[in-house]
């Protein structure tokens, strides 16, 4: 009997030994014992490493010390504990305290230690978590980020439908008032009410292809720009933008050189950057858009591009962010405040046109973003929205849907000259075209049935490439893909534009 009792005291030594050892040397867990007053009476090698205390430095000292001064001030750990003598159990993530000062997100439990039904202490285990915690909130933003991306898109497919059918509508009116006017007699008021109809259907017009541009749904159709009138073009949007509290300044050589871009691409991009720099500025400023030919000697051969900056005086960009700030999604924002692809664009927008984009800031002075895009020697070619060449002559099959629509291009077809055919779909179109004596086809991109208009445009190139195809929409998706394939007019267009649209055509 007394052998066995010997026995059964050396395996309780081997296993409280065993059981110091394994606590004293867990590496990724501070496991430690509190005294009931909350002093440090137990210290192993993962509270030495995740707080830097050696045992001798904080073993009878309070635990209070791990906690920040606000919490210490608040009465929180004294809370801890008392939670973990009610309840049984205390269990908290927070920011605690290393030795050197630094924070660090923690994972606390703390239970309570009882003797004979008596407290004896406390049992605390911590675990930092900081990377697990800014891995998770990281996860959280690019979610939330991404359902602003998601509604901005939805947004986007919401206004393309509306722009389709509003220029539909516009079409209508802008062809029906040219019709107007020319039967029109000398009566002032009539003159002013049909004037006054025209402007305002321009203005609708003007305001769905800015809304087109905001969503980034118009298609892409590089031309040669003047950027001088381009800036100026979009600077009353620019500054309902801003708002008040910020000024907006132009700095425009006078001898920039024009670009070669797609002028929706372009605004948007302008717009994208006036409005990031407009928020880096919660307390108003100046934001400065300039353009210029860098000189000969710019370095790494910039004098191939032409310079169009956007400069805030805003509180800058910090060197650890700078090289992020084109990263999809990426964003210093408040959530709901932005999607993280204003910048994005503006980089993509740059490169597919040639150039690049380069960033320059002060932390407390400001920041500036330059667009760096290849100089086009060939200036501009001058429009003459005027001028309509009304002798022309030939057959055009016009492919159109919408019968309201139809008849209003029928009629401005007509005034041009020309005979008019139409048909309804791109079915139709190719049954028509198989009896041969068109000049023309003129079609809506848009249309019921397989095929719409690109892809009718398309086919006919393979199979009857003498004959020009000319497209319209109002809006469409598909016209993303043209890419100078084929001409598009937008609707609603009046009779010089369709004029010189078919002209181009012929050259």
């Amino acid at each position: 009997m007394f052998g066995k009792d010997k026995q059964q005291q050396r395996d309780l030594f081997e296993s409280e030994r065993d059981f110091r050892l394994l606590v004293e040397n867990v590496t990724d867990y501070a496991l430690y014992m509190l005294d009931p007053a909350g002093i440090v009476t137990s210290w192993n090698i993962g509270g030495q490493r995740i707080k830097g205390y050696t045992p001798q430095e904080i073993i009878g000292q309070h635990f209070s010390r791990f906690y920040t001064e606000t919490d210490r001030a608040n009465g929180k750990p004294l809370r801890a504990l008392t939670i973990a003598l009610e309840q049984g159990r205390y269990e908290e993530e927070g920011w605690r305290v290393r030795k050197d000062g630094t924070f660090f997100w923690a994972s606390v439990v703390i239970d309570p230690i009882r003797e004979d039904g008596v407290l004896v202490g406390f049992a605390k285990i911590t675990r930092d978590i900081t990377e697990r915690r800014e891995a998770q909130l990281k996860l959280e933003r690019m979610q939330k980020q991404l359902a602003e991306s998601q509604k901005l898109d939805a947004l986007g497919q919401l206004t393309g439908g509306v722009a389709h059918d509003f220029n539909n509508l516009l079409m209508i009116i802008s062809g029906s008032v040219h019709t107007l006017k020319k039967g029109l007699d000398d009566d002032p008021r009539l003159q002013r009410a049909v004037t006054a109809i025209e402007a305002a259907t321009r203005r609708g017009a003007s305001l769905t292809s800015q809304l087109l541009t905001f969503a980034r749904r118009q298609s892409v159709n590089p031309q040669v720009i003047d950027l001088a009138e381009r800036i100026n073009a979009v600077r009353e949007v620019l500054d309902t933008g801003v708002g008040s509290a910020v000024t907006l300044a132009f700095n425009i050589d006078r001898d920039v050189c024009p670009v070669v871009v797609d002028i929706s691409e372009f605004e948007t991009a302008l717009v994208n950057l006036v409005i990031n720099a407009r928020d880096a500025m919660p307390e108003g400023g100046t934001i400065t858009i300039s353009a210029h030919n860098p000189p000969d000697t710019a370095a790494e051969d910039d004098s191939a591009y032409v310079a169009v900056s956007v400069s805030d005086t805003g509180a800058g960009i910090a060197p650890d962010v700078l090289n992020k700030i084109f990263d999809p999604f990426f964003t210093t924002k408040p959530i709901g405040k932005g999607t993280g692809l204003g910048l994005s664009q503006v980089h993509g927008f740059a490169h597919q046109a040639g150039g690049t984009v380069k960033v320059t800031s002060e932390i407390g002075k400001g920041t500036t973003v330059t667009m760096l895009l290849p100089r086009e020697h060939a200036r501009p070619q001058a429009e003459h929205p005027e001028t309509i060449d009304a002798g022309a002559s030939g057959t055009v099959l016009l492919v159109e849907d919408n019968p309201d629509v139809a008849s209003v291009s029928v009629t401005l077809l007509e005034q041009l000259g020309y005979s008019v055919r139409r048909v309804a779909d791109a079915e139709a179109a190719l049954r028509e075209i198989d009896h041969d004596g068109f000049d023309l086809v003129f079609s809506d991109i848009v249309m019921p049935g397989k095929m719409d208009g690109l892809a009718l445009a398309n086919w006919l190139k393979k199979i009857r490439p003498d004959l020009p195809v000319l497209l319209a929409t109002g809006y469409s998706d598909a016209a993303a893909n043209v890419r100078g394939d084929f001409p598009i007019l937008r609707k609603p267009y009046e009779i010089h534009q369709l004029s010189q649209a078919i002209a181009k055509l012929a050259r």
